[in-house]
């Protein structure tokens, strides 16, 4: 990816296909609540701009999120989020969960593509 110094872009990358990038806690409630009124599972990928392995995943997350349009997929920027994020314990980035309902059901620490996948399955 270029870097010419502009931050601004590294959003881009983390929420391509259809992925929803959360930078505020209202947008958050908001989806869950969309979700929840169309019966979606939510799987929220906590991440960082910064965070190598967080990079490598983005773009099998995004692919999914075309493939499985049942599935609303959100990238919670962990940076921006600070307070929020601690509220969910994240250890690393990133940190995938799955919510039904607004509850979580599932969790993958780690950027492990295979595994993502087969959750996604599930």
């Amino acid at each position: 990816s270029r870097n010419d110094g502009d931050d601004s872009d590294h959003h881009v990358e983390f929420a391509g296909g259809n992925v929803n990038l959360i930078t505020t806690k209202e947008s958050w409630d908001q989806k869950l609540a969309d979700a929840r009124r169309d019966g979606k599972i939510v799987i929220a990928n906590f991440s960082a701009s910064w965070c190598g392995p967080c990079r490598m995943i983005a773009p099998s997350y995004c692919e999914l999120s075309e493939k499985h349009p049942s599935l609303m997929f959100l990238t919670v920027d962990v940076d921006e989020l600070t307070e929020f994020s601690a509220s969910w314990d994240i250890k690393a980035t990133p940190t995938f969960f799955f919510l039904r309902d607004g509850q979580q059901v599932d969790k993958l620490v780690g950027a492990n593509k295979p595994e993502l996948q087969r959750k996604e399955l599930l």
